[in-house]
Order: C-alpha cells, then sequence, then structure tokens
C-alpha cells in the first residue's frame, strides 16, 4: 500500500508539471491605434529642421494591457522628420512632417513601428493633418495686411510734411501714401510666413500602426521609478523691502 502511495504522489507530480510546462506563457498586447502620450525631448521646425532630422520623446504616460503597466512613463520614443516644406513669400505654407519609429522600454526592450502623430497640444504652432500627420504653419494674412497699413500711414505722414514744404500738401499726402503702400508690399513679398514649429516639451500623441507583444520577461523593470514631469518653475519668493527712514 505504501509504495501504491508514493507511485500515485509521484505520477501525479509528473503530471502536474507535464502541464506547467503546457500552459502557453502569459503575454501583454497593445493594440494597433492606441494612442500614446509623448513630450517632445527636442524642438523642431521648418526654420531649423531638415530632412532625416531625428526626433526624441518620452512616454507622458503608461499604457496598460490586461491590468498591468507595460509601457512606464519615461519610456523613450524615437522618430525622424520625413520632409520639411518651408513657407512661401508669397504664398504657401511651412509642412513638418514626422514618423514615429521605435520604442525603448526602461529595462531596454526595444520594438520598431512606422507611426504617425494623432494630436498635438496648444503650446506647438501650426495646424495638424491629422490623416498625413504632418504639422501645418499657420497662414499671416492679418500680420500682411497690418504692414501694408502701417507702411502706407508712414508714408502719408512724411508725403504730408513735404507737401506742405512745398506748399502742395494734397499731392504730397498721395505720393506718400502710394509709396508707403508699395513699400508695404515689397515687405511682405520678401518676407517669408509663419514657420510650423513642435516646441521642446511640448506633448503630441502618437498613434501605433501595427500591435506590440510583450512577454512577462519583457516587462521585467526591475526598481525602476518613473521621473517626474518637469513642471513650471516656481516664482521666487518676495524680499521684504528695508524700510523708508524720514528725517525730522
Amino acid at each position: 500500500m505504501r509504495l501504491r502511495f508514493l507511485i500515485s504522489t509521484a505520477l501525479c507530480g509528473v503530471a502536474a508539471l507535464t502541464a506547467q510546462d503546457a500552459a502557453p506563457p502569459q503575454t501583454y498586447t497593445v493594440a494597433t491605434g492606441v494612442k500614446v502620450p509623448l513630450s517632445l525631448i527636442n524642438s523642431i521646425s521648418t526654420k531649423h529642421s531638415q530632412q532625416g532630422d531625428p526626433v526624441y520623446l518620452e512616454t507622458a504616460f503608461p499604457v496598460l494591457a490586461n491590468g498591468r503597466i507595460v509601457i512606464p512613463v519615461g519610456s523613450y520614443v524615437a522618430g525622424t522628420v520625413t520632409e520639411i516644406k518651408k513657407p512661401g513669400r508669397v504664398k504657401g505654407r511651412g509642412e513638418l512632417y514626422v514618423r514615429f519609429d521605435t520604442l525603448t522600454l526602461p529595462n531596454g526592450v526595444t520594438r520598431d513601428f512606422r507611426s504617425r502623430m494623432a494630436t498635438m497640444d496648444a503650446s506647438s504652432s501650426g495646424n495638424l493633418d491629422r490623416n498625413e500627420g504632418k504639422v501645418v504653419s499657420e497662414g499671416n494674412k492679418a500680420g500682411d495686411l497690418q504692414t501694408v497699413a502701417e507702411t502706407t500711414a508712414t508714408g502719408t505722414s512724411l508725403g504730408g510734411i513735404a507737401g506742405a514744404v512745398a506748399k502742395h500738401p494734397g499731392m504730397g499726402l498721395g505720393v506718400g501714401a502710394a509709396a508707403g503702400a508699395a513699400a508695404g508690399i515689397i515687405a511682405v513679398l520678401v518676407a517669408r510666413g509663419p514657420d510650423a514649429v513642435l516646441a521642446k516639451g511640448s506633448t503630441v500623441e502618437m498613434v501605433l500602426d501595427r500591435t506590440l507583444t510583450f512577454s512577462e520577461s519583457d516587462l521585467n523593470f526591475g526598481n525602476y521609478q518613473a521621473p517626474r514631469m518637469s513642471g513650471p518653475a516656481p516664482e521666487p519668493a518676495e524680499q521684504p523691502k528695508p524700510p523708508i527712514l524720514v528725517r525730522k
């Protein structure tokens, strides 16, 4: 009986080990289309950036799968400026194309993708085309009109003074206004429009173009602690003013 009991116990142990070996490993999947908030580490713009320049970002909010954090805050994302179109002098707005290429978790695990931008915050300059993931600079019609108006007013004033000296004030005003308007139009034609800018520290959202799958070992972050997001610098405390001495 004792021998039979030992054999039965051994068989149960082997069966349990076999069942554990046959169980599939736990995996965690981040689905296609999930938006990942990112914070820009470097600034990029249509003025200073070139095609092929790197873009560095870090995750600003954790991403979960099956109730577990799979992409912690402070994970790194690298991207590329794929195309730059500078704003035109007469017409045409600046365009900035950005592609997100890789994700690196705090433990060094990496994943590749080819994702685009889904949203951006108000601290950046320009408008986002969500279908193409490009940032388009804003127009400057109001600024152009103001430039022409200011130069016209200046020309009118100078023309009026010159006309008064020559005893032809009406003619001076007309000539001065025409000259000022012409100068304003030339200034508008020479100057380029506003640039598209993604400023350092601004927040954008990356939309994943594919699923990202992680195993249990991929998510071993050890004693990693997410970095604190840097906020605005505190205002210095107001120093007490020295007393005013009044002489009697």
